[in-house]
């Protein structure tokens, strides 16, 4: 998608989802998702728009009983072929063929087990019909970070995340 979106990442609530992205992601996998970023140091604004602009795709559903898809940075929106608007109105199976949405369902249903997995491989589809491979996608729950501010466990399950670096248009 060539036309870039206005500073999606300036809302109140993407700053505070992308917060719970990092926070979530750090915790699952005692990895940081921004390495050049101190997460307690660097303002929330700054965080959400270093995500959006990152050179990785990031992209994140929530827990509806058909989830729909709540994030997704200017790479997922580019990769889709999307607008944000189109996207975050999206169920989430719908970036996988129909042909592949069971097996991506059954993938997703073994992370409430360990918090995440990584190594994940599979194709996607474009809102245009244009098909990719992405490959060592790491996708893991997102909790709500303020549980983790106060040392407990987390509490309060948001969603699903992904995040990969590697990709192969296919077509």
């Amino acid at each position: 998608m060539s036309k870039r979106s206005n500073a999606i990442w300036q809302s109140e609530k993407v700053i505070l989802h992308c917060r719970d992205l990092c926070l979530s992601y750090q915790y699952w996998t005692k990895q940081s998702l921004i390495e050049d970023l101190n997460l307690t140091e660097t303002a929330p604004a700054k965080i959400s728009e270093h995500l959006f602009k990152a050179p990785f795709a990031l992209i994140s559903h929530g827990l509806e009983a058909d989830p729909i898809i709540n994030y997704g940075n200017q790479v997922v929106l580019d990769l889709w072929q999307i607008s944000w608007q189109d996207l975050t109105l999206m169920p989430s199976r719908q970036t996988a063929e129909p042909q592949a949405q069971a097996e991506r369902a059954k993938f997703l249903a073994q992370i409430p087990a360990q918090g995440f997995i990584q190594n994940y491989e599979g194709i996607r589809i474009s809102s245009k019909g244009k098909k990719f491979a992405i490959a060592n996608a790491t996708v893991w729950n997102v909790i709500d970070c303020r549980s983790l501010k106060l040392g407990q466990n987390p509490s309060q399950n948001l969603g699903q995340a992904a995040m990969f670096t590697e990709w192969k248009m296919l077509d």
